[in-house]
């Protein structure tokens, strides 16, 4: 003991005589070899240990097991569980997880069937119109042809015309096709007059007249397109429609399918409602207003009290295209239209793009003020209609593709887009970039039409 106190007080053998190796075993815990008895046998556990350059040893007596021993234990000398063979119940280990995972999956599939079988009609249809172009003509008698240039309400860049560079079946199938205005109409003082051609098919007068005044930078219409309808023909109030067409390609184009009331029952737009199965953008993916490019679809319901307060907001969604555009082939766009629901769709019922269930009043979902900005009050023009009012009427489809506009379709400075819908020279600015969108039309700048088919219940 003596020793060790020593040892502490002045230990020199931790240090020897010569450079520390930090990483060394430190002598105190460095055990000596057991010495041999003369019969050969070890003796009793006995350690060494170098504590100030004397060695002081330990010896267990009575055969006593070493004071140190190692902590690594012979393999076998532990049983581990299960070591004697598996039990019965390690089969529910797996068991009970698996049921889980398929008893989910036939509940999921259930409230997918119930889901889907609830959004799809089993009601009867009649046919209404079969429209496949195979007879090589547009019939009139069917097809009424719009010849208007005042815009739409919207501000729209084209004249639509019956012109058959702009209108026109080939191979079985109807094109829309816009074409540039006249330049010497656009770029000289003149005048469109549609109504002393006797071709204007609105009874408004700036639906019928245009002119160019070159001092003032106001210009005609600068770009021709077509629109037709089926007003006359092919209504429907609750049914189905399927227009199979290749939307165009091609920037500041504006491709719509849609359908617009008969009779206006609860008022002028949109306070009688409007139903867009399909609207995009010529513009490719690269476009960047919300909405995207020809690489998005979307479709609509157009609802509210004036044109200043549309609910659509509410009732409008879109579908984007997987690695592609949607002008780059054919597709289906359709509708199915009930009391209770209403849906757009694409190739299939059960790829929706916009879903809407008349679960309550559109005044309620409206959300209106109380007056407009002029302090009138707003009324609610579906008070005596059905809980889908408007859309408890009859309907009647439109096919078209403007160009450009001033309504917000193509929000300002997005995209290299050439005017700003507030300014006076609008068409004008954006027939001087001409030059930038003209050619971007050149292969796919059409609406190509294979199929129309309108069904209502029967």
């Amino acid at each position: 003991m003596a020793s060790g106190i020593a040892a502490r007080q002045s230990p020199p053998g931790f240090r020897g005589h010569g450079p520390v190796n930090p990483f060394a075993t430190p002598p105190v815990s460095t055990p000596v070899s057991r010495p041999v008895t003369a019969s050969g046998s070890a003796s009793a556990s006995l350690f060494e240990f170098n504590f100030g350059g004397s060695r002081t040893s330990l010896q267990g007596s009575g055969g006593s097991q070493p004071y140190f021993r190692s902590r690594r234990t012979p393999k076998g000398s532990i049983e581990t569980p299960r070591a004697s063979g598996s039990s019965s119940k390690d089969k529910w280990l797996w068991i009970i997880p698996v049921v889980g995972l398929l008893a989910g999956f036939a509940i999921s599939g259930v409230l997918v069937y119930f889901q889907i079988a609830d959004n799809l009609s089993t009601k009867q249809y009649c046919s209404v119109l079969n429209e496949d172009f195979s007879s090589g003509r547009l019939d009139p008698g069917i097809w009424e042809t719009e010849v208007r240039l005042g815009g739409f309400g919207n501000g729209e860049f084209d004249e639509t015309t019956a012109d058959e560079s702009n209108l026109f079946i080939k191979d079985g199938q109807l094109f829309i096709k816009p074409t540039l205005q006249d330049a010497s109409l656009v770029e000289q003082n003149s005048i469109i007059d549609l109504t002393t051609a006797g071709t204007c098919t609105s009874t408004a007068f700036l639906d019928c007249v245009a002119a160019t005044n070159v001092t003032n930078g106001t210009i005609v219409p600068p770009v021709k397109s077509a629109r037709i309808n089926t007003r006359k023909s092919a209504s429907i109030k609750y049914g189905r429609v399927e227009v199979r067409a290749k939307i165009p390609q091609g920037d500041w184009l504006w491709p719509a399918i849609w359908m617009l009331p008969t009779n206006n029952a609860y008022g002028v737009w949109p306070a009688s409602g409007e139903i867009d199965l399909m609207e995009s953008r010529g513009n490719n993916y690269t476009y960047e207003a919300t909405g995207g490019g020809n690489q998005v679809v979307q479709g609509t319901l157009h609802w509210g009290p004036d044109s200043n307060y549309d609910g659509y907001s509410k009732t409008t969604g879109g579908k984007t295209a997987l690695h592609s555009q949607y002008g780059d082939a054919f597709h289906t766009y359709g509708l199915e239209w009930t009391e209770k629901y209403l849906f757009t769709y694409i190739d299939s019922r059960l790829l929706q793009v916009l879903y809407v269930k008349f679960d309550k009043p559109l005044w309620d979902q409206g959300h209106f003020p109380i007056a407009d900005s002029n302090g009138t009050r707003l009324a609610n023009p579906w008070a005596n209609g059905g809980l889908n009012a408007p859309f408890d009427q009859e309907f009647y489809l439109v096919l078209n593709v403007a160009v450009g506009s001033t309504n917000g379709w193509f929000p300002d400075g997005k995209s290299g887009k050439p005017w700003i819908d507030n300014s006076p020279t609008a068409k004008k600015d954006f027939w001087d970039a001409r030059n930038q969108w003209y050619p971007t039309w050149e292969k796919n700048g059409q609406m190509i039409v294979d199929s129309v088919k309108i069904w209502k219940e029967c």
